[in-house]
């Protein structure tokens, strides 16, 4: 899988937890896990710009 794809997957599954997050259905601290997991699944390093909890 290429960066840019990985990017887009990552891209997408955040945006679901954000709006999961809008929804009150998960909490702040549970965004935060779910953004360090996706990262490391779609090998994206902890510190990188495009994170969306970085």
């Amino acid at each position: 899988m290429e960066f840019f794809d990985r990017l887009a997957a990552y891209k997408a599954a955040m945006s679901i937890a954000a709006a999961m997050l809008r929804q009150g259905i998960i909490s702040e601290g549970e965004y935060a896990e779910i953004d360090t997991i996706m990262a490391k699944k779609y090998g994206l390093s902890l510190d990188s710009i495009f994170r969306s909890n970085a």
